[in-house]
């Protein structure tokens, strides 16, 4: 059975420099009918245990460390008996959630995790924190950018840990430069494309945000 790719919604609350807001996430779950990884477990880790349905989980991947992303991956991953996989550069964020604790692993950019005879490779996107990482399944023409790239633009960087020209390189350099059909999964909101959004960089650069 080839490698697909399932999604799912969770609802919950983001919370940074003490501010909480009502958030809508991407859950992206990959692999086949035996085993998966699932990126950013967010909110509801029955609701997404129910979506891997019985699949080996090999890896759970963080594309970064806003609690909103992070918040209930422990849980989950204990369900699923998977271990945690997180750039060590979102140490802070994670130690805001669990303090005086690590992830299970660290996620280095070149990193490759295989499964469901298909392969993600690690993007090291700092901008949105300085952790951020995107992962390329070529295979599957796809990109998971968690909150790097969105439709319409770059995530945000209007809060503590987050840079706007370090994103903008990020997004240069390691996102746009992949094939122009490659498809663009998001952290939050539609997903989209690589050649929709590269024309639009310099409109980007010259708003600021």
């Amino acid at each position: 059975m080839a490698a697909r790719i399932d999604h799912l919604v969770t609802s919950g609350t983001f919370s940074l420099d003490g501010g909480t807001w009502d958030v809508d996430n991407n859950v992206w779950i990959v692999g086949d009918d035996s085993e998966v990884v699932v990126i950013d477990p967010a909110h509801d880790a029955v609701q997404i245990a129910d979506a891997v349905a019985g699949r080996t989980v090999t890896a759970v991947l963080l594309t970064h460390g806003h609690d909103d992303h992070i918040r209930h991956a422990r849980e989950f991953a204990d369900k699923v008996g998977a271990p945690v996989h997180l750039h060590p550069a979102d140490q802070m964020l994670w130690e805001a959630v669990y303090p005086g604790t690590r992830p299970d692993a660290e996620i280095a950019d070149g990193h490759r995790f295989a499964v469901g005879g298909t392969e993600l490779v690690a993007l090291h996107t700092p901008g949105h924190s300085p952790g951020s990482v995107s992962f390329h399944a070529p295979e599957l023409a796809t990109v998971f950018t968690g909150d790097t790239l969105f439709q319409g633009g770059p995530g945000a960087t209007g809060r503590s840990y987050s840079d706007f020209p370090t994103i903008i390189e990020s997004i240069r350099e390691r996102l746009l430069t992949l094939p122009a059909e490659t498809v663009v999964n998001t952290g939050h909101g539609d997903s989209t494309s690589i050649g929709a959004e590269a024309p639009h960089l310099q409109d980007w650069i010259d708003r600021g945000h």
